[in-house]
């Protein structure tokens, strides 16, 4: 299988889930005529728009990222404070509400990632070029100051607008392999004494904050993502792409940065769009598989507790805890957005232990993003909110259906190449964790390559968290399915 077949099959997979794998003739131009704006106008220069270019703002992200939505500064203060920026780009600028390209973004809420590519959801001239913060350009921004106490407390913040410049793009592998020890620095890295610095000190505030979160509940877990490899344009493996120090640290400044987000909307008697995570449905589940590994965790949901066990095992079976992690995770299940009116207080997300979150710093890649960038720019404006609570309950709904779909679709491109990989294996065994079980089937995901497929035999008191050894029995690479039986 190449890679224009599996991409055929991404573009087919996202139209048959309700997704719009391109972008028609007036979403385009719409683009050019953004763009004809910026080169006249060139940037706002508002008496309210700091100019921070000279700051030393950086990235990191994968190797072949374009979107670049975020940049990061930090200084150290007297008495262990940090006081630490989160530039995030402003994309409102260019996507005006109810503009034709709004209407598109609306549509697919978020950016697909399939094993095929990137099924964005703003027009690639936007997203990977005038609303990406690349390296060495001006860009506008939202920015989101925070000082960071000695404990990892987030004890106060601001935001504004501002201009910006990237001055150094770096990857989550390079910096993570620097961080810990195993690699020369990155050449920008290495040739900046003063970039080191910012490092070292954005580790130590990610650590702080996510150990603050840690000992209100937040679940450290550790699982994969499978990346496609092509060699000479053929698909030939799905490997594993897992975290690292690198992108545990960009999470953790994002994490607080939308907490912050959230509280300002909040604090200023704003309308807002919350990430939420309800208390799980299936903590007994959890609770039976604490007591399966000598455990026990209380008879109703706490993630405190659930933390705690999840560190224990992590130091006690260190090569089993990616396997409990899946477990886990899919037991928690997944979030959802939600709209919370002025004065009342929001849903909180289980996993993270945090009680106000918005979404807010991937307005390239998220809607929901996109629609808070504007919440926010209108009330440091002081001008009326841009959305009633109504259409953000509207939009939240969308938001977390498309979501869901995405998910599907990339799912499903998934098994279209993993059955390919698959289809001179039938008969083979191999080691499978059970990841759902469910009146609809049940599924498990073997290592390599990594992928779910469904148990059609022999799956009778099968649980999440269980394992077992399958045989592969079939695959089909047009129906999306692959089928094993217990072995």
């Amino acid at each position: 299988m190449d890679a224009a077949e599996l991409a055929r099959i991404a573009a087919l997979e996202m139209q048959t889930h309700g997704l719009a794998p391109t972008f028609g003739p007036d979403v385009l131009q719409d683009v050019q005529a953004s763009a004809d704006q910026l080169a006249t106008r060139g940037l706002e220069r508002d008496a309210d728009i700091r100019d921070l270019r000279q700051q030393l703002w950086f990235s990191i992200d994968n190797d072949d990222t374009q979107d670049l939505d975020q940049l990061s500064w930090a200084e150290e203060r007297p008495g262990g404070q940090v006081r630490l920026a989160v530039a995030v780009a402003d994309v409102d600028t260019m996507v005006r509400q109810d503009s034709v390209i709004d209407a598109h973004a609306a549509i697919n809420t978020t950016s697909v990632y399939t094993a095929a590519g990137v099924f964005p959801m703003l027009p690639t001239r936007l997203s990977n070029d005038l609303t990406s913060l690349h390296e060495g350009l001006e860009r506008l921004a939202v920015v989101v100051e925070m000082t960071i106490a000695d404990d990892g407390e987030v004890a106060g913040s601001q935001l504004y607008r501002a201009v910006v410049r990237n001055q150094a793009k770096l990857t989550y592998d390079g910096v993570a392999a620097w961080l810990d020890g195993n690699a020369p620095a990155p050449a920008a890295v290495a040739a900046n004494p003063a970039l080191q610095a910012q490092l070292h000190v954005h580790d130590r505030v990610a650590r702080s904050l996510r150990h603050w979160r840690t000992r209100r509940g937040a679940l450290n877990v550790m699982t994969a993502q499978a990346r496609p490899v092509f060699v000479d344009g053929q698909l030939v493996d799905l490997r594993a792409d897992r975290k690292n120090r690198a992108k545990d640290l960009i999470a953790d400044l994002m994490i607080a940065a939308n907490g912050a987000t959230a509280r300002y909307l909040a604090e200023h008697d704003q309308p807002s769009l919350r990430r939420v995570l309800q208390e799980p449905r299936r903590w007994d589940r959890l609770v039976k598989l604490a007591a399966q590994l000598g455990a026990s965790l209380p008879p109703v949901p706490d993630a405190l507790a659930l933390d705690q066990f999840l560190t224990a095992r992590r130091m006690a079976a260190p090569a089993e805890f990616e396997e409990l992690s899946l477990s886990v995770v899919k037991l928690l299940g997944s979030g959802a957005y939600a709209a919370a009116p002025p004065g009342l207080r929001a849903s909180g997300h289980f996993g993270l232990a945090v009680n106000d979150y918005a979404h807010s710093t991937a307005p390239n890649r998220r809607f929901a993003d996109l629609v808070t960038q504007r919440l926010l720019k209108a009330s440091l404006a002081q001008r009326p909110t841009p959305y009633t609570v109504d259409q953000l309950a509207l939009i939240a709904q969308q938001c977390t259906t498309q979501e869901d779909s995405a998910s599907t679709v990339e799912r499903r491109v998934l098994k279209a190449a993993a059955a390919y990989l698959l289809h001179d294996r039938i008969g083979e065994a191999f080691e499978a964790i059970v990841t759902g079980a469910t009146p609809k089937g049940t599924f498990v995901r073997i290592v390599s390559p990594l992928v779910e497929g469904r148990v059609v035999r022999g799956f009778e008191g099968l649980d999440v968290g269980d394992t077992l050894q399958v045989r592969l029995t079939s695959v089909d690479v047009d129906q999306r399915f692959i089928d094993f039986e217990r072995a």
